[in-house]
């Protein structure tokens, strides 16, 4: 029977900072290495859609949201703190991952409506989706003829349901409502007996065992990821983007020492990108490509995970934010406020980014009530102020203390959002915004407030009036934003 435990909160504060650190360290050393723009043109133009819509939905979801841990991780054999085994079956690693695995025995989310999540999502301005289809567990969330271990094998209770194939239901869903849609698959699984084969025990988060020594084995396991990949690129209506996790299986020649724990990275993983590359774009033309920490022409845009870049990146990239401390889920998650959330927000589109934000459904196959709260409030602002967000690019200086600037893409308007670290702004009398370039100004206005705003214009330099009934607006909820049309 499944049982229920909270990771400590210093396990997930310690797992979110060695992730920040991973993915800065990776994020450098990618533009050491130089981004390499698509060649393809159908591409290319996905690509710039994609960058316009500016913010997304991601799920992580799977058996192991019935015990409350980190994705995963607690089936890995490393001594980290994300990788603790807790509960009735921790003792021993062989012991835990068994009743881990069984887990498919009891997964039966059966208040899974992906309909609701799109109403939600759609009503707090998110415009494209990141779902899991497989996390390095191995579990498949769909419908796969490559394993048994799924969400639509006999064995799990859910099968039953009308609903189980989860990811068609989920991108058929979106997919009704413009979304983008994208599919995250983990290219290491540790339940496939071709990545930890059985043979010899797991040793780390790597493949158990020397491809160079056992070429059919890993070919077997280059053919099962395949064919995976296939299935989603054929089965399930539009895919967008190819979201690849587990960054250590790669070419050999393309590892350098990132952080300390991959140190242990010494074998060859080449899954062969280019053959998967081609295939699935001969399936899905213009599919974004995202083989995350590869660095190269297969990692399409870069992927910051739970931090935001200090300044503007010189190519597409998306930082990916969990709405509360965990990524999958845990009861009683502590949620980020909605002012947290829309300044996140705010800041990542101010650097030219996108921000996918992370939801973990529950066993039950439902959010978190919070969750629902949190993107009502996010929604409520961005029918007032989103016009600043979608369709926009960075421009210099970027951000001024607590404003920060967008330019639309399609006019001569700049936008500058004036943050507080409270639920609702209050406006200074005064603010004074350094534009450099724009030394006419045809109209300044406030959005959501219909009064007039009056300004000055010396030099590069935009002195804005507000008036004090102006200054305290419900309307203006988390951030103001100003609309500068020059």
């Amino acid at each position: 029977m499944p049982y229920k435990f909270n990771y400590m909160k210093k396990n997930i504060i310690f797992f979110a900072l060695q992730l920040s650190f991973y993915s800065l360290f990776a994020q450098e050393h990618q533009m050491s290495k130089g981004y390499i723009i698509p060649n393809d043109t159908i591409v290319q133009h996905k690509l710039k859609k994609w960058q316009g819509l500016k913010f997304g939905l991601f799920m992580h979801w799977g058996t192991y949201s019935q015990w409350g841990v980190v994705e995963s991780w607690s089936i890995c054999p490393e001594d980290e703190g994300w990788t603790q085994r807790k509960g009735p079956y921790g003792a021993t690693y062989n012991g835990y991952k068994m009743a881990y695995e069984n887990l498919q025995t009891t997964f039966n989310p059966t208040k899974f409506n992906p309909n609701k999540w799109v109403k939600a999502a759609k009503y707090a301005g998110m415009k494209y989706i990141v779902f899991t289809t497989k996390h390095h567990d191995g579990f498949s969330m769909f419908d796969t003829k490559e394993t048994d271990y799924k969400i639509t094998s006999a064995k799990t209770p859910f099968s039953s349901n009308p609903k189980s194939n989860v990811t068609k239901e989920i991108f058929n869903a979106f997919s009704k409502e413009n979304f983008l849609i994208g599919a995250y698959f983990s290219k290491p699984d540790w339940h496939s007996e071709y990545y930890w084969w059985p043979y010899f025990p797991p040793k780390d988060r790597n493949v158990n065992y020397d491809p160079a020594k056992h070429p059919q084995q890993w070919q077997k396991f280059k053919d099962f990821t395949y064919n995976q990949i296939s299935e989603l690129m054929t089965d399930y209506g539009k895919v967008d983007i190819l979201w690849m996790d587990g960054g250590w299986v790669r070419p050999k020649n393309t590892i350098d020492t990132l952080v300390d724990w991959q140190k242990a990275i010494t074998f060859n993983q080449d899954i062969d990108m280019p053959k998967i590359a081609a295939m699935a774009r001969k399936k899905q033309p213009g599919l974004i490509m995202v083989d995350r920490t590869v660095a190269g022409q297969y990692e399409n845009y870069t992927t910051p995970e739970q931090q935001v870049p200090e300044s503007p990146l010189n190519h597409p990239w998306e930082s990916c934010i969990t709405m509360g401390n965990s990524w999958s889920y845990v009861p009683g998650d502590h949620y980020k406020s909605a002012n947290q959330i829309i300044s996140l927000l705010i800041k990542i589109v101010s650097r030219g980014g996108n921000l996918l934000m992370n939801i973990g459904p529950g066993p039950d196959g439902d959010w978190d009530p919070v969750a629902y709260s949190r993107l009502q409030q996010i929604g409520n602002w961005i029918k007032i102020n989103g016009e600043g967000i979608y369709a926009s690019s960075a421009i210099a200086p970027y951000s001024e203390n607590n404003i920060y600037y967008t330019k639309s893409d399609n006019s001569n308007t700049v936008y500058a959002f004036v943050t507080s670290d409270k639920e609702a702004v209050t406006l200074p009398s005064k603010i004074t915004l350094h534009l450099k370039g724009i030394n006419k100004v045809k109209n300044i206005s406030l959005l959501g407030v219909s009064k007039k705003v009056r300004w000055t214009v010396n030099k590069d330099a935009i002195a804005i009036e507000t008036s004090e009934s102006l200054q305290n607006q419900s309307g203006l909820l988390q951030a103001a934003v100003y609309k500068i049309q020059y």
